[in-house]
């Protein structure tokens, strides 16, 4: 099993494995490139997101800055909105279903670490750098969902389908489809629809 295999199935894996690391050097510089490009130069933009993501369908719009650890384990449905500023620490899949509105600063993670100091302790790398021990786990964004600025989400969360989280939310766990939910952590306040 490769490094690659290992952490999108979410098991301990090494960051600095060359692969991973190629790929990761390769999101740097395409987002770079994205970042930099004329906003209006749409075109420009669609060529370098294909290369970046996984997937994509029709209308997605992304305003720069934006930034991913490797890009390719991310996909949009179509009609998707991401506002500036937001990254998404995509080590495992990072789903997001149609019509999402993301707001700005959005955190999307999927990288956790070992809570025991000791356990988090990596081994050095060939370029002599020790990467901490790390796991992943998958986030799932369902249809016409709402994150608010600011909003985190964690490794392992689904938000179900016509979901608004609230600005400055932390979710913690799952949230159900047709609510509204918010805060820290992050529980649902109502049914939405």
């Amino acid at each position: 099993m490769t490094e690659r295999e290992k952490m999108l199935a979410g098991l301990q894996y090494d960051c600095g494995d060359p692969e991973l690391l190629d790929r990761w050097h390769l999101a740097r510089a395409l987002t770079l490139c994205y970042n930099q490009t004329d906003s209006r130069d749409s075109r420009a933009q669609r060529a370098l997101l294909s290369q970046l993501l996984g997937g994509m369908g029709e209308n997605l719009w992304i305003t720069p800055p934006f930034y991913v650890d490797y890009g390719s384990n991310i996909y949009f449905a179509e009609n998707c909105e991401v506002n500036l500023n937001c990254t998404f620490q995509d080590c495992n899949r990072i789903t997001i279903g149609k019509n999402a509105l993301i707001g700005p600063n959005v955190q999307i993670y999927t990288a956790f670490h070992p809570t025991n100091a000791a356990d988090r302790l990596g081994v050095p790398c060939a370029g002599g750098f020790a990467f901490a021990v790390g796991y992943t786990a998958p986030v799932t964004i369902g249809d016409n969902v709402w994150l608010g600025g600011g909003a985190i989400l964690l490794p392992g969360v689904t938000i179900g389908s016509n979901v608004v989280i609230g600005a400055g939310s932390v979710v913690t766990r799952d949230i159900p489809s047709n609510t509204v939910a918010a805060g820290n952590p992050c529980r649902v306040l109502r049914q939405n629809g």
